[in-house]
């Protein structure tokens, strides 16, 4: 491995405008990185040489020619592949969309062409966004990099895995109820679910449109904080898009490590406490809040009563809307057509038979579940029912961001799972594991996970979650967090990453 593969986002950035190397030095050592571990990881789908390599000579031409360019002009990046790129295939990870290639751009992807990052590729996850462990693809399962026997966590497992193995030095992925900040726990990085609304979802194959979020993973605060810049800001595009002016995150990551956690008001949530999460997991996070309280941060045990409800409520909004979007997948428009065997060809006969070969056992599941939540007689029910508990969820929030600056809790209950877990266990329980990111989705709050140590060997996150529109105090207190943590640990998690 090279050292250029080693660097933070940040420090190769500084270095590409000191011109201690080009662009093209680094994509060419990120691009062999891909080559030499993908056998070992397979967290892309698709690489893309060629255009990452034409990006990196332009703006190094740019650069010898003393045009203005954005700060980290250069730095390569993987995007999820949920993104629609123009001209590069775009699957989903599904047979359904397999070989399709999108006639148009994405905004998020638009904006990091004109940020000037390379694209290295598009990277794997679990089938339309749903599952856990990116074990649900249709292009073989993304390992750990920590222990390749484990799951990379999900869906963004392949966006989380390319960092981590050090295949790229940002990533872009979407979270609908912890599909960014459960990987980056898992993977030892940082990974942030913006406000809703922040950040465009116009080009994002939506899986739950009132729940989607694209955000950023990346190795620093700092780094994730530079990405969430790019990606951040008002989009036409998208009808959910604020109009808020973007705030200057990465001012606010350095004030963060600078002035320390002293004064501020952490609370922790009583109902994610208790039995049901690894000791391991409960050790580091009281090992965090030991280092914030010494730190001068006030510790503030806050109740938030409708988070005991706030999974069952998830598991019938997000599959309702799930039935809905993926509802486009009938086998005539675009993506993959299968005519049935026998019997006659007729338009209800190819959806069948089109939606049974495309879609995996996970997506299946949640559109029966949708579908069932929003027919006839069920809907106010269920469906309504969800919605309401929803708001509740939301109020909550709002009384707890009354008498403290963020909440604090674990990442996940666990940490990396072995793969197969899945198949042996029962749908539900697994689903409890999404228990602490759930929440934020259903209220459209910020959320960060950052590492907080190892259990046995394996990363464990701390989530940071902050009021609506206030993603910038997650860069103030995860800066700060993530220096005393460092202090603590002696550097960066991933510096314990066994080499691949």
């Amino acid at each position: 491995m090279t050292d250029l593969t080693r660097k933070t986002a940040t420090e190769l950035a500084q270095s590409l405008r000191a011109g201690d190397f080009t662009s093209t030095e680094v994509t060419r050592a990120h691009l062999d990185r891909i080559e030499s571990v993908e056998p070992t990881i397979n967290a892309f789908i698709t690489t893309t040489a060629d255009a990452a390599l034409a990006t990196a000579a332009d703006v190094d031409r740019k650069r010898a020619a003393g045009e203005d360019l954005h700060p980290y002009a250069g730095v390569p990046i993987a995007l999820k592949d949920l993104v629609v790129t123009q001209g590069i295939r775009t699957t989903a990870a599904s047979k359904m969309l397999e070989n399709w290639v999108p006639p148009y751009d994405a905004t998020v992807y638009q904006k990091v062409q004109e940020a000037g990052l390379p694209l290295l590729g598009k990277t794997n996850l679990d089938e339309f966004a749903m599952g856990a462990t990116t074990e649900h693809s249709a292009f073989g399962n993304t390992t750990n990099p920590w222990d390749t026997t484990r799951s990379p966590g999900g869906s963004s497992g392949g966006a989380a895995a390319s960092v981590a193995a050090f295949e790229a030095p940002l990533s872009v992925g979407t979270d609908t109820g912890g599909s960014i900040r459960q990987p980056a726990a898992f993977n030892g990085l940082v990974g942030v679910k913006p406000t809703y609304g922040s950040v465009s979802r116009y080009g994002i194959i939506a899986m739950a449109s009132s729940l989607d979020q694209v955000g950023p993973l990346a190795r620093t605060v700092e780094d994730a904080a530079a990405l969430h810049q790019i990606l951040a800001g008002h989009d036409r595009h998208d009808s959910t898009s604020l109009t808020d002016e973007v705030p200057d995150f990465t001012a606010a990551a350095h004030a963060g490590a600078q002035e320390g956690l002293k004064g501020k008001k952490l609370g922790v949530i009583r109902q994610l406490q208790g039995e049901g999460w690894d000791v391991g997991v409960i050790a580091r996070f009281n090992e965090a809040l030991e280092l914030a309280q010494k730190a001068g941060a006030e510790i503030v045990e806050v109740d938030i009563p409708s988070i005991g409800y706030a999974v069952e409520a998830y598991y019938l909004i997000m599959p309702s809307e799930v039935s809905s979007n993926l509802a486009r997948y009938d086998g005539m428009r675009y993506g993959l057509r299968v005519e049935p065997s026998e019997g006659p060809v007729t338009a209800e006969t190819v959806m069948a038979a089109t939606r049974a070969a495309g879609f995996g056992k996970e997506v299946k599941r949640r559109i029966l579940l949708g579908t069932y939540a929003l027919s006839a007689g069920y809907y106010d029910a269920y469906y309504g029912s969800a919605q309401k508990v929803r708001t509740l969820v939301q109020r909550d929030f709002a009384a707890a961001f009354d008498k403290v600056d963020v909440l604090v809790s674990p990442t996940s209950p666990t940490t990396a799972l072995p793969f197969g877990v899945e198949d042996d266990a029962d749908p539900m329980a697994l689903y409890m594991g999404d228990i602490a990111t759930i929440p934020a989705n259903l209220a459209g709050i910020p959320g960060m996970s950052l590492p907080s140590g190892l259990s046995d060997g394996l990363p464990t996150g701390l989530q940071l979650l902050a009021p609506a529109r206030e993603d910038a105090r997650l860069y103030t207190v995860g800066g700060a967090f993530e220096a005393e943590l460092n202090g603590h640990l002696g550097g960066p998690i991933l510096d314990q990453i066994p080499q691949l």
